[in-house]
């Protein structure tokens, strides 16, 4: 009885492993995604989010496709240059 008990536990731990192993290669897939609905105002050197965190551009990429987004509040110029460093009091 106890060869038994013995067997299926060394199957369901080999089992776990099996699990572990496929679930933490699916994790290694996900990617992360711009977001341009997270920006509240654009410039040249970075963003401020919604939340009021400066952040810079990862990629040029996300540059172009925040300006394409409608109703993007984007400045041709770094957030440094105004004494509010950029973020405005609507």
């Amino acid at each position: 009885m106890t060869k038994i008990f013995k067997a299926a536990a060394l199957a369901v731990a080999l089992s776990g492993v099996a699990v572990i192993g496929v679930s933490s290669a699916n994790a290694a897939d996900v990617t992360v995604q711009f977001d341009p609905g997270v920006v509240q105002y654009g410039y040249t050197d970075g963003y401020w989010t919604r939340t009021h965190e400066w952040r810079t551009w990862e990629k040029p990429e996300h540059v172009e496709i925040y300006r394409k987004t409608p109703n993007a509040s984007y400045y041709e110029y770094r957030h440094d240059r105004d004494a509010d460093m950029g973020w405005r009091v609507r």
